[in-house]
């Protein structure tokens, strides 16, 4: 697979589903409702694709290195990975109760993370269970702060 594509792929694969996760567990815990959830991975699915496409296409032409292609390429990757990886969690809030979809999302999410970083891992020649763990406690603590973040402002504005 192609660097610039790797890159796109990637990234947009890990932020559609720490983004997304978040986003659900925090709107979860702060409405127990499926409309605002829904609503929200579509936005994320849209919005942040875009905006994170956007964000590796400056990066990549701010490396002298990088020809057109590759930037295009990346741009490309990131937001159809973002895209897809986002809508992914909107099958089991459809097809739930919204409190077994948060769950069944987030042990979808934290498996393809999972097999993505032991991909990576294994290509690179790294450390698997370090890249691994380590990223799956980022995610862990994502969702953390976002569901605390959701309860407070319940509390806050019930």
């Amino acid at each position: 697979m192609k660097d610039s594509i790797k890159v796109g792929l990637s990234f947009g694969l890990t932020s559609g589903i720490i983004t997304t996760l978040g986003l659900m567990v925090g709107l979860y815990s702060g409405t127990q409702s499926k409309i605002p959830v829904i609503g929200g991975i579509l936005t994320i699915a849209i919005a942040d694709a875009f905006s994170d496409a956007l964000g590796i296409h400056i990066s990549q032409e701010s490396e002298e290195k990088t020809t057109l292609r590759q930037v295009w390429e990346s741009t490309i990757a990131t937001f159809f990975s973002k895209f897809f990886f986002a809508l992914i969690f909107v099958i089991p809030v459809v097809v739930l109760p919204l409190r077994e979809a948060v769950i069944v999302s987030g042990i979808i999410g934290v498996f393809i993370l999972t097999a993505a970083n032991y991909l990576i891992a294994q290509q690179e020649k790294k450390n698997k269970l370090e890249i691994i763990v380590g990223h799956i406690i980022i995610t862990l603590v994502v969702v953390l702060a976002t569901f605390l973040t959701g309860r407070i402002i319940k509390n806050i504005f019930s």
